[in-house]
């Protein structure tokens, strides 16, 4: 069992101590608090240090204000490595290092004593007990922060002069409500600093490891965001690109890494940056040659061998080359894919789970190319072929073995003959056809399904005449014949993958609850009351069921049919029956 150091303390009791070495360290964001929080903390501190304005009415002995945890370890090199409280802990220091600016031509002995106080928070001593004003109790590494040496700046010299960061403007907020305080209460100045040190509280939890320390703040933090893997993979880098010179050129480098992946990654868990690291991590997966179906955790991963993969550049650039990938898909790029390739792709965003993401990463990662100065050219060809195969796979699968974890036994093999050059057939994984048949044609396709709008848009887009439409179109289930419209012999029938098809929310909304005659006008487009022209939708097939006058209960069966049976011919297209 993890063991954990707890104890309360004053501001005064944690930062004096003459061991005390907080760090915090290279994975950690930039610092963040601006006016608004600084405003709180004075606020909060002052009505809690002078209750309604009046000196007097503070108890000494018993007042405690509470600021929160500050969660650290002690790590290799024996420093208090920050993981809770580093927008607290900078503050304070920042707070304290302005009251100590106005103390130093103060000549009562109240603010001299004050003064010491001070002193022996922000800097560390000799044995004698001097403050020695270039060594911090407090220091920054992080590595996308590129003010945190103003930072360290202000506290050795309080000087602010032709600084613009949020360090000084944090820290000339609070030059400002001291000077503000000392003219309104000139005889009480020296008790709000000394009241700050001795009655407000900390709650610092040393844990041993940072794995505990991680835990711990997910566990506390209910409001700032937690350290994500991605957080813990850029200090190795950070470490590995300074050690070789370069660390300027990673910091550049990440920057741009985390605006593609903010773009065009919005994981339900996790950050967009560790999103990118679970893509790689199947490639790498593949290379070991693991297809046990238990996935470890992203982190877990990494830090195999003291994180031996993040400690050279080719995974680095591994991972913006495998970003600036899925942004071309994203941004359906065609000069990068063809509008066939595309509309496959497109068709995957559909899919029933998401395991496909890591398949066709893995399918880059060990295909690419470099040509014409793009990062990773695919042979469009293959790629196509390797596209509309795991489209049906993954569809088939999903009637069969439903549940991503199923999935997961014959995609492992498969990944791992991709990074081996061999051909990706599922053999071992093939389809019974007249099972298959006999589930799709029982299978209920309600909404709620996700295969049932994965099947839509197979259907839709596997047709020639059906063009590519926008990645980012809102596509929603449409009943042909409305749900309301009721007189069918079958009500059962209007669930059937006949009478449904994808369509644009736009014109859902309008169509959804006429009856076909009334609705052809929204799916073709028609000029509005005012003369402007109402697009109809992108999804051909509707365009073309427009030519009829009706769309009977005997259409839906008929239809339904024909898409089970195309579905079942496409998985014998792909080899994929027995």
């Amino acid at each position: 069992m993890s063991k954990l150091t707890v104890d309360q303390k004053t501001i005064k009791q944690l930062f004096e101590n003459r061991n005390v070495d907080f760090l915090i360290p290279d994975y950690q964001r930039p610092y963040a608090w601006g006016y608004d929080e600084c405003q709180t903390l004075w606020e909060d501190i002052f009505t809690f240090a002078f209750p309604d304005n009046d000196y007097s009415k503070f108890d000494s002995s018993s007042d405690e204000y509470f600021l929160g945890p500050i969660v650290t370890f002690l790590n290799e090199d024996k420093k208090q490595e920050v993981i809770d409280g580093q927008q607290r802990l900078t503050t304070l220091m920042l707070l304290l290092r302005a009251f100590y600016s106005k103390f130093g031509n103060m000549k009562d002995e109240n603010s001299k004593r004050t003064k010491e106080l001070i002193e022996k928070c922000i800097w560390k001593t000799n044995e004698f007990g001097e403050p020695d004003t270039e060594r911090l109790k407090i220091d920054s590494e992080v590595a996308t922060d590129n003010d945190k040496k103003e930072f360290l700046d202000i506290l050795k010299t309080g000087d602010v002069e032709d600084k613009r960061s949020k360090y000084a403007n944090n820290y000339n907020y609070f030059v400002k409500k001291i000077e503000d305080f000392l003219n309104e209460y000139p005889s009480y100045f020296s008790y709000l600093p000394t009241r700050i040190l001795n009655n407000c509280i900390l709650l610092p939890i040393e844990a041993e490891s940072q794995d505990t320390a991680l835990r711990i703040f997910s566990t506390l933090n209910d409001r700032g965001k937690p350290l994500s893997d991605a957080d813990i993979f850029k200090a190795q880098f950070y470490k590995y690109y300074t050690s070789i010179n370069k660390k300027d050129d990673f910091i550049d480098k990440w920057k741009a890494l985390e605006e593609i992946c903010i773009k065009i990654f919005h994981p339900i868990q996790g950050t967009p940056m560790d999103d990118i690291f679970t893509r790689y991590m199947y490639y790498e997966r593949a290379k070991q040659g693991i297809r046990l179906s238990t996935t470890e955790a992203l982190r877990k991963f990494y830090e195999k061998n003291s994180y031996i993969l993040l400690r050279n550049e080719e995974t680095f650039e591994n991972l913006i080359i495998l970003a600036k990938f899925w942004n071309d898909i994203y941004d359906q790029n065609t000069d990068r894919f063809s509008k066939d390739v595309l509309k496959q792709l497109f068709v995957l965003n559909y899919a029933p789970n998401g395991m496909w993401n890591y398949l066709v990463s893995v399918y880059f990662m060990a295909n690419k190319q470099n040509n014409d100065g793009m990062d990773g050219m695919l042979d469009d060809k293959k790629f196509y072929s390797f596209l509309s195969l795991i489209i049906a796979f993954i569809w088939g699968y999903a009637f069969t073995n439903p549940g991503l974890n199923a999935l997961r036994n014959p995609v492992y093999v498969e990944m791992i003959n991709i990074v081996n050059n061999n051909d990706v057939e599922f053999k071992n994984f093939k389809f019974e056809k007249d099972k298959l048949r006999k589930d799709l044609f029982d299978y209920s396709f309600t909404n709620v399904r996700p295969i049932t709008k994965s099947m839509l848009a197979w259907w839709a887009f596997n047709s020639e005449k059906q063009d590519l439409v926008p990645i980012e179109t809102g596509l929603e289930i449409e009943h042909i014949y409305a749900k309301n419209r009721g007189n069918l012999r079958n009500d059962l029938n209007l669930e059937l993958l006949g009478n449904k098809s994808l369509l644009e929310k736009r014109i859902n909304i309008r169509a959804s609850d006429y009856k076909f005659a009334d609705k052809t006008k929204y799916y073709k487009g028609y000029i509005n009351s005012k003369g402007l022209k109402n697009e109809g939708t992108k999804i051909n097939e509707l365009v073309e069921l427009t030519i009829n006058s009706d769309f009977t209960e005997e259409n839906i069966i008929s239809r339904n049919e024909k898409i089970i049976n195309s579905f079942i011919e496409y998985l014998n297209k792909m080899n994929l029956l027995k």
